[in-house]
């Protein structure tokens, strides 16, 4: 039976409704190992597999500032009782403080399929029921998101289909230069679903066609090894520095293209003035640059040479601007490439998020699929992203976000769905506090994960291997049928009939369900893409889709709206969505904004935390804490791949030798990653694949504190987010911050404590 997934479409093999195993597609070039270790995960005993209430709130201890949430234990309770529960602490939460007070949570990947997309009925749900307070942007890209529409227009995330595909690349490009890498393992996922990995094929073309690639990254594996990379460690935080003095170089020996700068630019005149010191007295040159990166004065002005005088493309990925004033090396990346003569040619030029997912230049974009219909939220507030833990901390308070300033609303009820803020958010321990103060917390999950024994009421959902569904990835030109495999675990049932049921209590479930089953929505959504390509032999009948497992939607050409190649061809006729109708170096909006952490053209901000900090004489280790290998974010680190990748049951943590050997660590050995936010335990492995003064612990393993609630408390499990700092990158954009943060290391020698993060919590009937 076909299986779709964010990290690839497989084959299950079913034994009289016993799930046996998942097996790769045979017309998959490079499978995720991810999907065979889905099974090991379907039955184990982290499931939930009843409704479940938290004691203290079920008993009545008073709902505001429990800080028991987390510690307590669980009384699980009929259907019928839980779905009462629920909907009567939403009548009363919004009757007594208004539909403001509920918050929609469900940010993060949840799984894939075009209906049962968690936060899409979560979000239909609460809106039909009078509205909520929603989140915007990413935890991936908030600063990016934010920033780009002010420097090259357009939706936040339309630069995808405006760079250059791989194919482009390989037949048009001599230089690649990587900001923060290529990870390779990255490109296993697709947010919506895969049909085939394609990218590792794609840049094995670019490296058969000649194409030379430069890995400018705290770690040497951000590039695959079959591209032959040169490899030019950087220090952390430090890429726009790096930046800086490229284009310095550039200006001073008239390397950078006059014309396009002229033509397709605003406010470069401005910047230059910035870049030679004539503002501050410091020219932002290439010894300026090398004191602050680490990287070679010499090598830097090279670099220069290269990119003005070769076909070149400069890449950034997402995690250099999960950082410290995140904006400023998206911003400077896009002046760099303006200023390298590539820009708007084609296979060269700009471009983000490469390999970040199998989408990303692999396509530039397919035909709109259907999904589950939207219904316009009546409440008008919303928060940034990453400032949840500020929002429950602080209610009334108001921040800057990209020009406006926003009160801070009073959140009395959470309901999460698909997600796992307890994985995505920074510095779990300032979240654990601020978990506290609502008055109830609502979760639907299948796995007693963090966010669960931090819920006061557990609704146990399917997951994708046991509900109807269809898959239509990011940019991917593929649909893949989802029938279920199994029947749902213990009482488990779809976000989609739980709210139907909801619904119903409330009063408005056929406007919920407009009158149909889950299978019956599931056709719709599929004749509605049939329907809108105009075309009825495009897409098979549903029936022979349902069959056959796959369909392919037709390819979508372009030139796609705001077009470099359009642009520098006559940027009088085409020109880009900005106030300028050009790539504004110099934004006059975001200067009117007034934040002095975030100016009028990109510009060099010293980190709050990096290896050059007064705080480094105690934590002299910057923490890269990156996208897992072995899952997807949280996503089945109690699966049989993520399981097998631990150290004695812990996450492991890359260290570089040097550092290794100073603090008496050896290979293998359990480790005590620490700073003043919190510590973690996690296995150490040795390896000059990170430059000294990093180290490397991936995001994901669920977060297992020794004593939940209590603040600081050591993670037993290896969860980077205990060490995180919880602050915007800045006024802007107030995105997280993950990627500044300095720790040390040292060996763990107290007697090792079980780790209990797939454990259930006590649960009472």
């Amino acid at each position: 039976m076909s299986v779709a997934t964010h990290w690839g479409s497989f084959v299950a093999v079913v034994d009289s409704g016993r799930l046996v195993r998942i097996e790769p597609r045979a017309d998959d070039p490079a499978p995720s190992p991810i999907g065979p270790g889905m099974v090991r995960a379907a039955d184990d005993s982290a499931r939930v597999l009843r409704p479940a209430v938290r004691k203290g709130w079920l008993n009545g201890l008073p709902r505001a500032h429990d800080t028991a949430r987390g510690t307590d234990a669980f009384v699980e309770v009929s259907w019928d009782d839980a779905i009462a529960l629920v909907s009567e602490e939403l009548r009363r939460v919004r009757s007594q403080h208004g539909d403001s007070a509920v918050f929609g949570g469900s940010y993060g990947w949840a799984s894939a399929g075009a209906f049962h997309n968690a936060q899409g009925q979560l979000h239909r749900f609460l809106a039909l029921g009078g509205g909520y307070t929603d989140s915007r942007n990413t935890y991936s890209t908030a600063a990016l998101e934010v920033v780009l529409p002010h420097v090259i227009g357009g939706a936040p995330w339309s630069y995808q289909s405006r760079m250059p595909m791989w194919d482009e690349i390989a037949d048009n490009c001599d230089l690649v230069v990587a900001f923060g890498g290529l990870a390779l393992k990255n490109s296993q996922i697709n947010p919506g679903g895969l049909a085939r990995h394609r990218t590792q094929d794609l840049q094995r073309k670019c490296r058969a066609a000649g194409v030379r690639f430069v890995n400018i990254s705290p770690i040497r594996s951000d590039t695959a090894g079959f591209l032959d990379a040169e490899w030019l460690p950087v220090i952390p935080n430090t890429d726009t520095a790096a930046m800086l003095g490229i284009a310095h170089t550039m200006l001073v020996n008239d390397w950078h293209d006059e014309d396009f700068l002229r033509r397709c630019c605003v406010g470069f005149d401005r910047f230059a003035s910035y870049l030679t010191g004539e503002f501050d007295g410091v020219a932002k040159d290439a010894a300026w640059a090398a004191r602050i990166t680490g990287m070679g004065r010499d090598t830097i002005t090279e670099l220069a040479r290269r990119l003005s005088t070769q076909r070149s493309l400069i890449m950034v990925n997402y995690a250099i601007q999960r950082a410290d004033h995140g904006e400023q090396p998206i911003w400077m990346s896009v002046v760099l490439a303006a200023m390298a003569g590539s820009m708007g040619r084609p296979g060269c030029g700009w471009g983000a998020g490469y390999a970040t997912m199998d989408a990303t230049g692999v396509a530039p974009g397919r035909p709109s699929v259907a999904s589950i219909p939207r219904v316009p939220n009546p409440v008008a507030d919303f928060i940034p992203v990453a400032r949840i833990a500020d929002t429950l901390l602080h209610p009334g308070r108001t921040i800057d976000y990209d020009g406006r300033r926003l009160t801070l609303p009073e959140l009395r009820l959470i309901y999460w769905c698909g997600g796992n803020p307890f994985h995505h958010h920074q510095d779990l321990h300032r979240l654990t506090r601020a978990w506290q103060t609502p008055d109830t917390v609502v979760v639907h999950e299948a796995w007693w994960n963090t966010t669960a024994k931090f819920a006061d009421i557990v609704l146990p959902v399917a997951t994708s291997l046991e509900r109807d569904d269809f898959a239509a990835g990011f940019s991917d030109p593929h649909l893949v049928a989802m029938p279920k495999v199994r029947e749902p675990a213990g009482e488990s049932r779809t976000d989609h009939h739980i709210f139907a049921a909801l619904a119903s209590r409330l009063g408005y479930e056929r406007e919920f369900t407009q009158s149909r089953s889950e299978i019956e929505w599931v056709r719709h959504l599929y004749e509605q893409t049939r329907a809108g390509l105009g075309d009825d032999g495009a897409l098979p009948s549903f029936d022979d889709f349902w069959r056959s497992s796959t369909a392919e939607l037709p390819s979508l050409s372009g030139p796609f709206p705001g077009s470099f190649e359009a642009l520098r061809a006559d940027p009088q006729r085409f020109p880009l969505a900005t106030p300028s109708g050009r790539i504004e170096i110099f934004s006059e909006e975001i200067n009117s904004f007034g934040y002095d952490d975030c100016t009028g053209h990109p510009a060099w901000f010293e980190p709050v935390e990096w290896l050059r900090a007064g705080l480094s004489d105690r934590f002299p280790l910057h923490l890269i804490s990156n996208q897992p290998a072995s899952r997807l974010h949280s996503q089945y680190d109690n699966g049989g791949h993520s399981l097998k990748s631990k150290i004695r049951g812990r996450e492991p943590v890359t260290i570089n030798p040097l550092d290794a050997a100073s603090r008496g660590i050896e290979n293998g050995m359990i480790v005590r990653v620490h700073n003043d936010r919190g510590s973690c335990l996690a296995g150490a492995v040795l390896s000059d694949d990170v430059m000294p003064g990093v180290i490397q612990l991936s995001t994901g393993a669920w977060w297992d504190p020794a004593q939940p609630g209590r603040s600081g408390t050591l993670d037993r499990h290896g969860n980077p987010n205990t060490l995180t700092a919880d602050r915007g990158c800045s006024r802007l954009s107030q995105g997280p911050s993950a990627h500044s943060a300095l720790v040390d290391v040292e060996p763990y020698d107290g007697p090792l404590p079980d780790v209990l993060a797939f454990a259930p919590p006590p649960l009472e009937h």
